[in-house]
């Protein structure tokens, strides 16, 4: 049987964008079931899927170590979701700065450079004049409507009337304005352009910001793009390369001769509040920030460019926020989504600054009279926020000034003697090939036969293992507190099975589980978890009794679990098959507005599988050794969750049928799972197996490179065994190798 054969017969269902495939076959379910027909698990997984919509608040740990530990999890979660775990090679900027113009108080000048080879950014560099020696520095990412963005005369006056403006000519340009002042107070500032905004031509802005439509040519293997499978696979997203971005350009700021790189602040609005955001998450060099109407419990940016696969999973952007902490961080509430920061999450980063002494080093004025903007009142708020903190020493309250606004010319970075590159498709293309063959440069998953030494080997561990960790969001430690509810005991020959409803009391989630048994034994010495791609109903034959492979296993004093994960088995109501897709309500075909904020299925589902490792370990049963085995499509599954249960397992039993994730061809497989193939697909997995024994098959008799090595390096290379055979032979091998190895 071929993979695609089982991906349709076989995994059913979806937890989060997933389609949810026809069952096939006339199991007898009855004898296994734990639930009476047409009742359902009570599963939290079932309800409704969040989204950006949703309510993301920030619950403060209880100590400032748990914060530390909590705030570690998360930095790497921003890292691995925007494809910069590892860091990417900093590579030449070749940064050209040209054009100056002069103005009272400051200059202007025009400016590029290759955050990637190739790939450049571009932006205006304020300057102060009359100052001399190292200068404080201010990073301005500038927001949606771009850093030239310009409001008509009667909007302005509009404005001026609201009280949002001051005057008709800087109040035509806002995002200029405050970098004109924030030049004037002393600071050199950079505002740089978002991907498609202004000088940023080479990816548009319909596609960065506006993705709508699926792109057939953009997703093959071979060749793609951004917003395709294999980009999410991959964890190349527009989110991720303008966080890159934003890394470059303090790159650009801190090496000039005529900046102090340990003096630098970071304010943006909108779109520009969430660069902030990530940036002075991940990056140490900010000392002040200013993340402006992107800091709330509610709405958490709703442009494609604000949303990456894992981002939010069990947090939002006022924690997100929060990891700046203690470093001084300004923000206002608005009459926006940010309307209730001063009760809901303003309250909350008090408390965590407090809690790390530093209780003034955050702030948030109310200022509901305004609507979603960087208004002359709030830059006013951010003005005085960076004199303290950047130690300007400038008399206030500080009062910003018109100015003669820049011309088109002036500020426009491509010229004559600057001509623009080249963008588009075929651009785009390049651009993701050479982030994926950076990607292959810079993890540990390529190594020549048994050569990958220890050293080599902890690297892998760190940079393969981490990023798997925080892509399936769930280990062993963190697996939850499990109970069996619902038990029922029937005796059938020699053995007993039992029936029983595995709750995971942490995470609010049920398995309906059975259990087979020896009867009258109580030194059973080994436990099998048995995962078949169709559930538990597999481990039965066509007359209801346990299967051939589970009554040898049984015979043999062994204890067999078998479960339904997700969308398995009685998840289904009433066991009737399903074809709907479930998705969050969005127009927009990008599988960073469901996955953002939800886990796959294919996550869940080892979840589900390290919940059975857990129930058993917090038995405290006879058992001295655990075995974990996936057929039937569960082969993937079963080598993810013994990567994170680690020598809880004590061998682990895979029929891969030949699966490779990057086979996958939409989001909504129930098999997709973003990045897998940036962290070496499924032999890196199995590779994480190591040291205990491992069986193959589905490999033709071989043993992946990577597998072999990791194991080479453990010292332990005679434990991998890779069989010849299909599925149905798969089984008995699988037994025979379980049985030899008691």
């Amino acid at each position: 049987m071929t993979w695609s054969h089982v991906t349709r017969r076989t995994l059913v269902g979806t937890a989060a964008s997933v389609l949810l495939c026809c069952m096939v076959g006339s199991m007898p379910a009855a004898e296994g079931r734990v639930l009476p027909e047409g009742r359902r698990p009570d599963d939290v997984r079932l309800g409704p899927l969040k989204d950006l919509d949703g309510y993301f608040p920030f619950e403060v740990p209880n100590s400032k170590e748990a914060w530390e530990t909590r705030a570690a999890e998360l930095r790497q979660r921003v890292r691995v979701a925007t494809g910069l775990w590892p860091m990417p090679e900093r590579t030449p900027l070749h940064a050209q700065v040209f054009g100056r113009v002069e103005r009272e108080g400051f200059t202007v000048e025009k400016v590029y450079f290759e955050s990637l080879p190739g790939h450049f950014v571009t932006g205006s560099l304020f300057r102060p004049t009359g100052k001399s020696g190292r200068l404080p520095a201010v990073l301005s990412p500038h927001g949606h409507g771009g850093r030239t963005q310009e409001y008509d005369t009667r909007r302005v006056r509009e404005m001026i009337v609201k009280g949002q403006e001051r005057f008709e000519g800087s109040g035509r340009f806002t995002k200029l304005a405050r970098c004109a002042q924030l030049a004037r107070m002393g600071c050199v500032t950079f505002i740089y352009d978002m991907l498609g905004y202004a000088d940023s031509v080479q990816i548009s802005r319909a596609l960065a910001h506006g993705y709508k439509t699926q792109r057939p040519a953009f997703e093959t293997p071979e060749s793609w793009g951004f917003f395709s499978t294999q980009a999410e696979l991959r964890l190349q997203t527009i989110m991720g390369l303008q966080t890159w971005n934003a890394i470059r350009a303090l790159d650009f700021l801190c090496g000039l001769p005529d900046v102090d790189p340990k003096r630098i602040g970071v304010t943006g609005g909108s779109g520009g509040g969430t660069q902030t955001i990530l940036l002075c998450a991940i990056d140490s060099r900010p000392i002040v920030a200013f993340p402006q109407g992107m800091v709330s419990t509610a709405m958490q940016g709703g442009c494609t460019c604000e949303n990456c696969n894992l981002l939010r999973i069990g947090t939002g952007n006022v924690e997100l926020a929060a990891l700046f902490a203690p470093k001084p961080q300004g923000m206002t509430a608005a009459d926006d989504w940010t309307q209730e920061m001063m009760t809901k999450g303003y309250p909350e980063l008090r408390r965590l600054y407090a809690m790390l002494g530093v209780e003034r080093n955050v702030r948030c004025d109310s200022m509901l009279q305004f609507p979603h903007n960087y208004n002359y009142v709030t830059r006013a708020v951010m003005y005085s926020w960076m004199n303290k903190h950047l130690k300007l020493g400038l008399e206030e309250p500080i009062v910003e000034e018109d100015y003669r606004v820049l011309s088109a010319q002036e500020y426009t970075v491509w010229d004559e003697a600057h001509p623009r590159p080249k963008g588009g498709g075929d651009y785009e293309r390049s651009l993701v090939q050479w982030m994926n063959e950076q990607s292959h440069r810079s993890i540990p998953w390529r190594s020549p036969g048994d050569a990958l030494g220890w050293a080599g080997w902890a690297d892998f561990r760190e940079v393969v293992g981490g990023g798997f960790a925080t892509i399936l969001g769930r280990s062993l430690s963190t697996a939850g507190d499990t109970a069996a509810l619902d038990v029922t005991v029937k005796a059938f020959g020699d053995l007993t099975i039992t029936r029983e409803m595995i709750r995971n009391r942490t995470y609010h989630e049920e398995l309906p589980t059975v259990v087979f048994s020896p009867k009258g034994k109580d030194n059973t010495k080994d436990t099998v978890i048995w995962v078949d791609g169709e559930g538990k109903a597999r481990l039965f034959d066509d007359r209801g009794e346990p299967a051939a492979h589970i009554a040898r296993l049984v015979d043999a004093g062994m204890m067999v679990f078998g479960a339904d994960l997700l969308y398995q088995g009685e998840f289904l109501a009433d066991g009737i098959p399903l074809s709907q897709t479930r998705v969050v309500e969005n127009p927009r075909p990008y599988a960073g507005y469901t996955f953002t904020y939800n886990h796959t299925l294919f996550a869940q589902r080892v979840h589900d599988i390290l919940s059975v490792i857990s129930f058993v370990g917090q038995q405290g049963g006879p058992s001295d050794r655990l075995h974990l085995v996936g057929v039937n499509g569960a082969g993937p599954l079963v080598a993810a969750a013994k990567a994170q249960a680690g020598d809880a397992v004590d061998s682990v039993a895979v029929d891969t049928e030949g699966f490779r994730f990057s086979q996958l061809t939409r989001y909504r497989d129930p098999m997709f799972l973003p990045g897998s193939v940036k962290y070496g697909d499924l032999p890196a997995l199995l590779a994480l197996c190591a040291p205990e024994p491992l069986w193959l098959a589905g490999e033709n008799g071989e043993i992946p490179d990577v597998t072999a090595a990791a194991y080479g390096a453990a010292g332990y290379r005679n434990r991998v065994t890779s069989r010849l055979g299909s599925p149905t032979e798969s089984v008995t091998a699988i037994t025979d190798w379980l049985l030899a190895s008691r």
